[in-house]
């Protein structure tokens, strides 16, 4: 079970920082000093690691679950 805490944990944490990149590519957040300000190519790849951390939180909850069962 604590296998299963920990991704979900690092599934979460990776989703906030693909979410912060996401909204650095969208000049919402973020100084303008940075390379990921304003640049269309963090929009998609933010997008891309919220998507590799959700995954990574179904795969904790689905381990946590099967192995209650």
């Amino acid at each position: 079970m604590r296998k299963g805490i920990f991704i979900v944990i690092i599934g979460g944490i990776i989703s906030v920082f693909g979410i912060i990149f996401h909204l650095q590519g969208q000049s919402v957040v973020g100084p303008e000093s940075s390379f990921m300000y304003s640049n269309p190519d963090w929009i998609t790849y933010g997008i891309q690691i919220v998507i590799t951390g959700l995954i990574m939180i179904g795969i904790g909850i689905a381990i946590t679950v099967l192995k209650k069962a």
